[in-house]
């Protein structure tokens, strides 16, 4: 009977062996069951192998996207397994659940709406369904924003636990840089998108611009995403009141179709 690695846990003495590839998959297993990035040092001690040991499997997974760096040069695991199992995908589900209700939606409040989740430390746009308007905005499928200059941002991270918040700010974006009046105000948009359930944000990315933002999900989901309502102000409107009420419902009719809750 071969016997068990004590530092990995996988079985030794099969008649074939990879090492490099037993090297990477190590590491792949190591980072999928840490809470926190790890520096290089730290996943070769776990391993019981050098620091030097590991750099070159380190970089191989990292130039495949495997893994990345934070900013404090740390390593966690990226989307890319995720994503190579996408024939079981939660966010194809979100979509297929979301795509008629994001309809209903424009069409009730008359206004562009978009569904967002956050990838590797940005916001990224799954899905939109147009304003039946001939004016409306609009926003391009896939594209990548900032979470700290985002309703969807904020709205997300509101339902993080403090911990688990402030440790993505430190590894994925340059809030630690930002003044502290800045850093503190940011947080206290969050802690209203906490309290209220929902963000109104006006003016953020252009004059006239107003985003009504809802959680898709709860803290304990797995997956996250916000449902933004995009619109223009103007003289006679938009009715605040009527888009939030019809954003909320969404968003709650979205979580408990797709059994995020």
């Amino acid at each position: 009977m071969a016997d068990q690695d004590k530092t990995t846990g996988r079985k030794t003495g099969q008649k074939y062996t990879v090492p490099a590839l037993d090297k990477g998959l190590d590491v792949i297993e190591l980072l999928s069951k840490s809470a926190a990035s790890m520096s290089q040092a730290d996943i070769g001690r776990a391993m019981g192998r050098s620091a030097s040991e590991i750099f070159r499997t380190l970089s191989a997974l990292e130039a495949r996207g495997y893994i990345r760096r934070t900013q404090g040069g740390q390593y966690r695991l990226t989307l890319k397994l995720f994503e190579l199992s996408r024939t079981h995908s939660p966010y194809e589900e979100l979509l297929r659940v979301a795509q008629p209700v994001m309809r209903d939606l424009s069409e009730e409040v008359g206004e562009t709406c978009h569904l967002t989740t956050l990838r590797e430390g940005e916001i990224v746009v799954l899905a939109q369904h147009e304003s039946p308007k001939p004016l409306r905005l609009s926003i391009e499928v896939g594209s990548r924003h900032s979470p700290l200059a985002t309703s969807s941002g904020r709205i997300i991270l509101s339902a993080m636990g403090d911990d688990e918040r402030l440790s993505f700010l430190r590894d994925y974006t340059e809030y630690f840089d930002l003044p502290k009046e800045v850093q503190d105000a940011f947080l206290v948009k969050v802690k209203n998108a906490q309290d209220c359930g929902y963000e109104i944000s006006v003016g953020e990315r252009f004059v006239g611009g107003l985003d009504v933002g809802v959680l898709i999900g709860s803290p304990k989901s797995k997956v996250k995403a916000a449902l933004i309502v995009a619109t223009l102000q103007s003289a006679h409107g938009p009715n605040l009141e009527q888009i939030r009420e019809a954003a909320l419902r969404a968003g709650r009719k979205i979580t408990e179709l797709v059994g995020i809750d």
